[in-house]
């Protein structure tokens, strides 16, 4: 009996009745790693993903009462176009580098199309500040236009009667070193135009620079002294004899007309006497040879009446400086804004005595 159980368990063995050990699934055994969700971009870092431009930085507003946009600016050229945000009830006082600034209207850290952008990772942010109507008001602000015309390098001057027009470039020197030297607010002509709405406050102790013509002595002895110093300035330019495009970042090209810097029948300027389409047209062509720009203009000679008004009003024209003797102040006639002559001999103590 004992031999035939082995014999019948050996025949159970040599059949392979016995079960299969188990084998190893890799899929089973491995869990697969989850794709990351990637963070989502701020508003700021898609403009500058969006961008080709590898000056481009990303200016971004902040401050009560701001819900902008940020927007591009470029790196090593001024500011262009910075949003003049409305409030019921209150003036704007302009964009400054930190909360600080804005806090104390600190002058010399409010930024606008005078400045040079400069930002850190390529981004910037900037903060808005704010007055009452009632401390605008009480500042009573007037803003000096400047007009200066040719130059000359002889202390003693020009001769001739158009003596008065040059300024000696020393004096002119002296002039636009004050400006940096005691951080004279420039203003833009678009925050001149709010100005003079009553949106946009402007600090007392400030200037505008313009000269008439595009002269070559602007050009060759003026323009590089704002580049020097950093002064924005407007060159108003006869775009019929265009002398070229600005000569530095610093100097901004606007029309002096096209072909209106000329007497008419009567004596006095093609702008008084020329119809208002004919105005326009010649306004129209000084664009195109600007590159589009109109914004503000300089009357040739000063001349001008309701015809010249509605003709540049036809071509979209916001604004025109006249040579009539004053200070820009809120509620003034846009198509009619005085200025303040600069001729031969005017010093320092003088040029101080205009913008204070």
């Amino acid at each position: 009996m004992l031999i035939g159980t082995a014999t019948t368990v050996g025949i159970a063995l040599a059949g392979g009745g016995a079960a299969p050990l188990p084998t190893r699934t890799a899929a089973a055994a491995e869990t697969p790693t989850p794709t990351p969700t990637p963070t989502p971009l701020s508003p700021a870092e898609q403009l500058l993903a969006d961008s080709d431009d590898p000056d481009a930085c990303a200016v971004s507003f902040t401050g009560e009462g701001i819900d902008l946009d940020p927007m591009i600016q470029t790196s090593g050229a001024l500011y262009h176009a910075l949003p003049i945000p409305p409030r019921d009830g209150l003036v704007f006082a302009g964009w400054y580098a930190t909360a600080e600034d804005a806090a104390a209207y600190a002058v010399p850290q409010r930024i606008n199309g005078a400045d040079m952008v400069a930002c850190t990772d390529r981004q910037q942010t900037l903060h808005a500040a704010w007055k009452t109507p009632e401390e605008v008001a009480a500042l009573d602000v007037g803003v000096p236009i400047l007009m200066y015309h040719q130059f000359t390098t002889k202390p003693e001057g020009e001769s001739g009667w158009l003596r008065g027009n040059f300024a000696y470039i020393g004096d002119f020197d002296a002039h636009m070193a004050y400006l940096a030297d005691n951080d004279v607010y420039l203003p833009t002509w678009d925050e001149l135009s709010a100005f003079i709405d009553g949106r946009l406050f402007i600090p007392k102790i400030c200037v505008i620079v313009t000269d008439d013509d595009g002269d070559a002595t602007w050009t060759n002895l003026a323009a590089p002294v704002v580049e020097k110093h950093k002064i924005l300035s407007t060159s108003f330019v006869i775009t019929s004899a265009y002398p070229g495009p600005a000569p530095n970042p610093y100097v901004i090209q606007r029309s002096h007309t096209h072909d209106m810097h000329t007497a008419g029948a009567n004596g006095q300027g093609r702008m008084v006497n020329w119809t208002a389409d004919e105005i326009a047209a010649d306004m129209e062509r000084s664009v195109d040879v600007l590159g589009g720009v109109r914004e503000v203009m300089a009357y040739p000679f000063g001349h001008h009446n309701e015809t010249s008004k509605e003709g540049l009003r036809r071509a979209g024209f916001e604004m025109a400086r006249t040579v009539e003797w004053g200070y820009v102040r809120v509620g003034a006639d846009k198509l009619a804004l005085p200025t303040v002559r600069i001729n031969y001999g005017m010093g320092l103590p003088d040029f101080m005595a205009i913008i204070n």
